[in-house]
């Protein structure tokens, strides 16, 4: 027996600007990036509808920024008003990107949605069974709360199945701003039996059981980070409790990175018959969506000479849009980078005794020592953290999995300058 249907979304961000994107776009593509957030929460509206469930939920950053425009906050309403129409609840919660103190309009909410305040409240999802269902929630007063939310719920004592709906930064994740930073235990320890959170992009399950922590992402990708399908969760629960949790796309527009290796490719032919290869698998592997993608072109081939000429990027890349950006769904090459570099006999100059060859056994004993790896990304925050480079760099930090194309994209750029300086 179900006990409970309801779809966890997050991260609206309705009416973000694609700062950058717009303007380069053609026309047609402008508009359907423009209005694409709007978009996939139109078709979170539809699924809710579709799939009957009994309340939507939004763990914040509804909007993209603290002074929401007037059309972003109509069409959430709106969106709300059909739930209500066909008897669906929603609980709202806000998250740094649209606090309470944000500016808002002055236009009125339907009776059927609850949006919490800056302290916890606890509100049934059912009016005429309140002790089956209740969601526990709190908003963001003002846009930078760097004190754990989490531990101030405290522990529950409630027979209902409980949902806490939470905009944070669980377990410290170096990709987002550590606002209201809290833990996994400090969730479980409250006796919430799930966590519906916002303000990670990615979308994850933190735990799936005692309690389900999960972050559905960002229902619609924004940039060139925020690859691969995007969407929601729609969750059933049983009368025993236990939730099923199933990721739902809902999506309009998907972003993809594409890498092409030139070191197999003898001509610009070859390369242009590579890009399109790559464009169409994309475009096929993405479930009826249009594509934006960006192009990283890497490796050692005497096509870097060709790449290296004035143009010959753009020219690569409006010889790909002339192809794509027409088809119905689209694709878009929005950049093309190149970490390419001329041929040379790596192994023969690493066996040398000049400066080139110190640089490329450094970056051997980078890839196999892990000692040293730990070493360089512990020097690394200083730099990513720094009061001028900070708004720059914030998000990037990487991993251990990053460095190692860190390492690799050096060794090119070290590799090409010191070789240009032999010519």
């Amino acid at each position: 027996m179900t006990l409970l249907r309801f779809v966890h979304a997050a991260d609206l961000h309705l009416d973000s600007p694609f700062k950058g994107l717009r303007d380069a776009a053609p026309e047609g593509i402008a508009g359907e990036i423009a209005n694409a957030t709007f978009g996939a929460y139109e078709n979170i509206i539809d699924l809710c509808i579709r799939e009957r469930v009994d309340a939507l939920l939004v763990a914040g950053d509804v909007y993209d920024g603290a002074d929401r425009s007037l059309r972003a906050q109509r069409k959430f309403i709106e969106g709300l008003e059909q739930l209500a129409a066909q008897g669906i609840r929603s609980f709202v919660c806000h998250g740094n990107h649209d606090p309470l103190d944000g500016w808002e309009a002055r236009l009125d909410y339907p009776a059927l949605c609850h949006r919490f305040g800056g302290e916890w409240e606890r509100v049934p999802v059912f009016a005429d069974e309140p002790d089956r269902a209740v969601v526990y929630g709190i908003s963001y007063p003002t846009r930078e709360v760097r004190h754990n939310l989490a531990d101030r719920l405290g522990g529950i004592d409630d027979g209902a199945f409980s949902i806490g709906l939470l905009h944070a930064n669980v377990g410290s994740d170096t990709g987002h701003e550590p606002y209201a930073p809290c833990t996994v235990d400090d969730l479980r320890q409250s006796g919430v039996h799930y966590w519906a959170l916002g303000h990670v992009h990615t979308r994850s399950l933190l735990s799936q059981r005692d309690p389900v922590a999960a972050y559905p992402g960002n229902p619609q990708g924004r940039h060139a980070n925020e690859t691969g399908p995007r969407g929601v969760y729609l969750v059933e629960v049983d009368d025993r409790g236990n939730s099923r949790v199933e990721f739902r796309p809902v999506d309009l527009i998907r972003w993809e990175r594409i890498s092409i290796d030139i070191g197999a490719l003898e001509s610009e032919q070859d390369l242009l018959d590579a890009l399109h290869a790559k464009v169409e698998e994309v475009l096929e592997s993405a479930d009826g969506r249009s594509m934006v993608v960006r192009v990283m072109l890497t490796g050692r081939g005497e096509l870097s000479r060709s790449l290296r000429r004035t143009d010959t990027l753009r020219d690569l890349q409006d010889e790909i849009n002339g192809s794509w950006v027409q088809r119905s769904p689209f694709a878009w090459c929005e950049r093309i980078e190149n970490e390419t570099s001329a041929p040379f006999d790596r192994a023969a100059r690493a066996g040398g005794s000049d400066f080139l060859a110190e640089v490329l056994q450094t970056v051997d004993r980078a890839r196999s020592d892990a000692e040293l790896r730990a070493r360089l990304l512990a020097s690394l925050p200083e730099l990513f953290e720094h009061g001028s480079y900070r708004r720059y760099l914030r998000g990037a930090a990487p991993t251990d999995a990053d460095l190692a194309a860190l390492i690799s994209q050096a060794e090119v750029l070290a590799t090409d300058l010191l070789i240009e300086d032999e010519a």
